[in-house]
Protein backbone atom coordinates (compact mmCIF):
# COMPACT_ATOMS: atom_id res chain seq x y z
CA UNK A 1 0.00 0.00 0.00
CA UNK A 2 1.22 3.76 -0.33
CA UNK A 3 2.32 6.13 2.09
CA UNK A 4 0.85 9.33 3.72
CA UNK A 5 2.30 11.71 5.38
CA UNK A 6 1.27 14.82 6.84
CA UNK A 7 2.28 18.11 8.82
CA UNK A 8 -0.37 20.60 10.80
CA UNK A 9 1.07 23.63 13.11
CA UNK A 10 0.61 26.27 14.56
CA UNK A 11 3.19 28.57 12.80
CA UNK A 12 4.63 27.75 9.74
CA UNK A 13 7.50 25.46 9.58
CA UNK A 14 9.10 23.01 7.17
CA UNK A 15 8.97 19.50 6.49
CA UNK A 16 12.51 18.67 6.04
CA UNK A 17 13.64 15.72 8.93
CA UNK A 18 10.09 14.48 8.56
CA UNK A 19 10.34 14.36 4.46
CA UNK A 20 14.10 13.25 4.98
CA UNK A 21 13.06 10.07 6.36
CA UNK A 22 9.47 9.83 4.69
CA UNK A 23 11.54 10.08 1.19
CA UNK A 24 13.51 6.62 1.88
CA UNK A 25 10.19 5.00 1.64
CA UNK A 26 9.96 5.87 -1.94
CA UNK A 27 12.41 2.44 -3.04
CA UNK A 28 14.63 2.38 -0.23
CA UNK A 29 13.84 1.28 2.85
CA UNK A 30 10.15 0.25 1.46
CA UNK A 31 9.00 -1.09 -2.25
CA UNK A 32 6.83 2.37 -3.06
CA UNK A 33 8.42 3.03 -6.02
CA UNK A 34 5.40 4.31 -8.21
CA UNK A 35 5.50 7.98 -8.13
CA UNK A 36 4.98 10.77 -4.86
CA UNK A 37 3.97 14.06 -4.12
CA UNK A 38 3.79 16.67 -1.58
CA UNK A 39 1.63 19.92 -1.33
CA UNK A 40 2.47 22.60 1.16
CA UNK A 41 -0.29 25.46 1.71
CA UNK A 42 1.29 29.13 1.72
CA UNK A 43 -1.43 31.50 2.89
CA UNK A 44 -4.32 31.05 0.15
CA UNK A 45 -1.53 29.47 -2.14
CA UNK A 46 -0.68 26.42 -2.57
CA UNK A 47 2.92 24.64 -3.75
CA UNK A 48 2.74 21.68 -5.08
CA UNK A 49 5.72 18.73 -6.48
CA UNK A 50 4.95 15.72 -8.25
CA UNK A 51 7.30 13.01 -9.85
CA UNK A 52 6.01 9.64 -10.91
CA UNK A 53 9.65 8.51 -10.25
CA UNK A 54 10.61 6.98 -6.58
CA UNK A 55 10.82 9.40 -4.09
CA UNK A 56 14.26 7.78 -2.56
CA UNK A 57 15.74 8.42 -6.47
CA UNK A 58 13.88 11.96 -7.05
CA UNK A 59 16.13 15.05 -7.77
CA UNK A 60 12.63 16.38 -6.84
CA UNK A 61 12.53 15.42 -3.83
CA UNK A 62 16.25 16.39 -2.95
CA UNK A 63 15.15 20.17 -3.65
CA UNK A 64 12.43 19.23 -1.51
CA UNK A 65 14.64 17.86 1.31
CA UNK A 66 17.12 20.15 0.77
CA UNK A 67 14.67 23.52 0.89
CA UNK A 68 12.83 24.39 3.90
CA UNK A 69 9.63 25.51 3.17
CA UNK A 70 7.52 26.39 5.38
CA UNK A 71 3.83 25.85 6.09
CA UNK A 72 1.18 25.20 8.57
CA UNK A 73 -0.36 22.45 6.72
CA UNK A 74 1.45 19.76 4.49
CA UNK A 75 0.21 16.63 2.81
CA UNK A 76 2.57 14.28 1.24
CA UNK A 77 2.37 10.40 -0.17
CA UNK A 78 3.94 8.07 -2.08
CA UNK A 79 2.28 5.50 -4.36
CA UNK A 80 1.90 1.71 -4.99
CA UNK A 81 -0.16 1.81 -8.26
CA UNK A 82 -3.55 -0.71 -7.50
CA UNK A 83 -5.85 1.36 -9.64
CA UNK A 84 -4.63 3.86 -12.69
CA UNK A 85 -1.24 3.15 -14.16
CA UNK A 86 2.11 4.74 -13.19
CA UNK A 87 2.04 8.69 -14.30
CA UNK A 88 1.81 12.02 -13.51
CA UNK A 89 -2.07 12.49 -13.47
CA UNK A 90 -2.42 9.72 -10.98
CA UNK A 91 0.16 10.84 -8.60
CA UNK A 92 -1.13 12.08 -4.87
CA UNK A 93 -1.85 14.62 -3.69
CA UNK A 94 -4.66 15.76 -5.24
CA UNK A 95 -5.80 19.70 -5.63
CA UNK A 96 -9.38 21.40 -5.99
CA UNK A 97 -10.80 24.25 -5.02
CA UNK A 98 -14.08 24.96 -3.08
CA UNK A 99 -15.59 28.05 -1.74
CA UNK A 100 -12.66 29.73 -3.15
CA UNK A 101 -9.74 27.72 -1.75
CA UNK A 102 -7.70 24.96 -2.21
CA UNK A 103 -8.18 21.45 -0.80
CA UNK A 104 -5.72 19.05 -0.70
CA UNK A 105 -6.42 14.93 -0.55
CA UNK A 106 -4.24 11.72 -0.84
CA UNK A 107 -5.38 8.27 0.15
CA UNK A 108 -3.80 4.81 1.01
CA UNK A 109 -5.33 1.99 0.00
CA UNK A 110 -7.55 0.55 -2.96
CA UNK A 111 -11.64 0.82 -3.24
CA UNK A 112 -13.38 -1.83 -4.97
CA UNK A 113 -16.82 -1.41 -7.46
CA UNK A 114 -16.66 2.35 -6.41
CA UNK A 115 -18.38 4.27 -8.88
CA UNK A 116 -20.22 6.90 -7.75
CA UNK A 117 -22.42 8.80 -9.13
CA UNK A 118 -20.51 12.39 -9.93
CA UNK A 119 -22.46 15.87 -11.28
CA UNK A 120 -19.94 16.96 -13.24
CA UNK A 121 -18.43 19.71 -11.32
CA UNK A 122 -16.14 18.12 -10.11
CA UNK A 123 -14.36 15.19 -12.33
CA UNK A 124 -11.04 13.49 -12.19
CA UNK A 125 -8.18 13.96 -14.63
CA UNK A 126 -6.90 10.77 -14.07
CA UNK A 127 -7.73 7.01 -13.24
CA UNK A 128 -7.46 6.28 -9.70
CA UNK A 129 -10.28 5.97 -7.09
CA UNK A 130 -8.32 8.04 -4.85
CA UNK A 131 -8.92 10.85 -7.17
CA UNK A 132 -12.93 9.62 -7.96
CA UNK A 133 -13.47 9.56 -4.11
CA UNK A 134 -11.66 12.93 -3.74
CA UNK A 135 -14.31 14.55 -6.57
CA UNK A 136 -17.33 12.80 -4.85
CA UNK A 137 -16.29 14.38 -1.79
CA UNK A 138 -15.66 17.89 -2.99
CA UNK A 139 -19.39 17.77 -4.81
CA UNK A 140 -21.28 16.10 -2.00
CA UNK A 141 -19.48 19.01 0.41
CA UNK A 142 -21.25 21.72 -2.13
CA UNK A 143 -24.36 19.77 -2.26
CA UNK A 144 -24.83 19.47 1.50
CA UNK A 145 -23.29 23.03 2.69
CA UNK A 146 -24.24 25.08 -0.34
CA UNK A 147 -21.93 27.68 -1.54
CA UNK A 148 -21.15 28.78 1.81
CA UNK A 149 -18.20 27.80 3.29
CA UNK A 150 -19.02 26.31 6.97
CA UNK A 151 -16.67 26.61 9.43
CA UNK A 152 -14.12 23.52 9.98
CA UNK A 153 -15.94 22.17 13.12
CA UNK A 154 -18.99 21.89 11.14
CA UNK A 155 -17.27 19.73 8.53
CA UNK A 156 -16.09 16.91 10.55
CA UNK A 157 -19.37 14.59 10.55
CA UNK A 158 -20.48 15.09 7.00
CA UNK A 159 -16.93 14.01 5.87
CA UNK A 160 -17.23 11.03 8.65
CA UNK A 161 -20.48 10.32 7.25
CA UNK A 162 -18.94 10.30 3.78
CA UNK A 163 -15.67 8.48 4.90
CA UNK A 164 -17.60 5.28 6.71
CA UNK A 165 -19.84 4.74 3.33
CA UNK A 166 -16.90 4.75 0.76
CA UNK A 167 -14.34 2.99 3.49
CA UNK A 168 -17.56 0.01 2.88
CA UNK A 169 -15.58 -0.42 -0.62
CA UNK A 170 -12.25 -0.97 0.75
CA UNK A 171 -9.31 0.39 2.76
CA UNK A 172 -9.64 4.19 3.28
CA UNK A 173 -6.82 5.81 5.25
CA UNK A 174 -6.49 9.40 4.27
CA UNK A 175 -5.10 12.89 4.87
CA UNK A 176 -7.25 16.04 3.85
CA UNK A 177 -6.28 19.60 4.22
CA UNK A 178 -8.29 22.73 3.73
CA UNK A 179 -5.02 24.91 4.63
CA UNK A 180 -7.15 25.82 8.00
CA UNK A 181 -7.09 22.19 9.31
CA UNK A 182 -5.80 18.60 8.39
CA UNK A 183 -8.07 15.74 8.73
CA UNK A 184 -6.81 12.44 9.29
CA UNK A 185 -9.00 9.30 8.44
CA UNK A 186 -7.92 5.37 9.44
CA UNK A 187 -8.77 2.30 7.83
CA UNK A 188 -5.81 0.29 8.78
CA UNK A 189 -2.44 2.12 9.88
CA UNK A 190 -1.87 5.91 10.53
CA UNK A 191 -0.24 7.30 13.83
CA UNK A 192 0.86 10.82 14.48
CA UNK A 193 3.39 12.70 17.14
CA UNK A 194 2.45 15.95 18.74
CA UNK A 195 5.71 18.15 19.53
CA UNK A 196 5.64 20.82 21.87
CA UNK A 197 7.64 22.31 24.85
CA UNK A 198 9.81 21.12 26.48
CA UNK A 199 11.08 19.84 22.89
CA UNK A 200 13.46 16.82 23.14
CA UNK A 201 15.64 15.24 20.26
CA UNK A 202 14.52 13.07 17.44
CA UNK A 203 15.90 10.35 15.27
CA UNK A 204 14.32 8.69 12.15
CA UNK A 205 13.30 5.35 11.66
CA UNK A 206 14.61 5.04 8.01
CA UNK A 207 17.67 7.40 8.24
CA UNK A 208 20.86 7.60 10.78
CA UNK A 209 19.36 11.21 11.21
CA UNK A 210 18.99 13.20 14.63
CA UNK A 211 17.42 16.62 15.39
CA UNK A 212 16.76 18.33 18.89
CA UNK A 213 14.44 20.72 18.12
CA UNK A 214 14.81 22.30 20.85
CA UNK A 215 17.83 24.64 19.14
CA UNK A 216 15.15 25.07 16.24
CA UNK A 217 11.54 25.87 17.89
CA UNK A 218 10.35 28.63 19.97
CA UNK A 219 8.35 27.45 23.39
CA UNK A 220 5.30 28.24 21.72
CA UNK A 221 5.31 26.27 18.85
CA UNK A 222 3.18 23.19 18.18
CA UNK A 223 3.36 21.17 15.54
CA UNK A 224 1.53 17.68 14.39
CA UNK A 225 3.16 14.92 12.27
CA UNK A 226 1.06 12.41 10.78
CA UNK A 227 2.12 9.09 8.99
CA UNK A 228 1.37 5.66 8.00
CA UNK A 229 4.13 4.21 9.88
CA UNK A 230 6.27 6.04 13.02
CA UNK A 231 8.81 8.29 11.28
CA UNK A 232 11.05 8.31 14.79
CA UNK A 233 12.25 5.73 16.80
CA UNK A 234 12.53 7.73 20.28
CA UNK A 235 9.19 9.25 20.40
CA UNK A 236 5.39 8.34 21.21
CA UNK A 237 3.14 8.07 18.29
CA UNK A 238 -0.33 7.11 18.64
CA UNK A 239 -2.40 4.64 16.55
CA UNK A 240 -5.31 6.14 15.31
CA UNK A 241 -7.99 3.34 15.87
CA UNK A 242 -9.82 1.71 12.31
CA UNK A 243 -12.53 4.02 11.35
CA UNK A 244 -11.53 6.79 13.40
CA UNK A 245 -11.17 10.41 11.61
CA UNK A 246 -8.94 12.84 13.58
CA UNK A 247 -9.21 16.80 13.04
CA UNK A 248 -5.90 18.86 13.75
CA UNK A 249 -5.83 22.07 14.05
CA UNK A 250 -2.70 25.13 15.14
CA UNK A 251 -0.14 22.02 15.71
CA UNK A 252 -2.83 19.62 17.86
CA UNK A 253 -5.85 17.52 17.98
CA UNK A 254 -8.69 19.11 18.68
CA UNK A 255 -11.70 17.11 17.36
CA UNK A 256 -12.09 12.89 16.77
CA UNK A 257 -15.12 11.59 14.96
Amino acid sequence: MCQLLGMNCNVPTDICFSFAGFQQRGGRTDHHGDGWGIAFFEGRGCRVFLDPEPAAHSPVAQLVRDYPIRSMNVIAHIRKATRGPVGLENTHPFMRELWGRYWLFAHNGTLDNYDPALSGQCRPVGATDSELAFCHLIETLRGHFGDRAPDSDALLPVIRTWADDVATRGTFNFLLSNGDCLFARASTQLAYVERRAPFTTAHLVDEDVAVDFSTVTTPDDRVAVIATLPLTDNEAWTALAPGELAMFRHGERVRAG
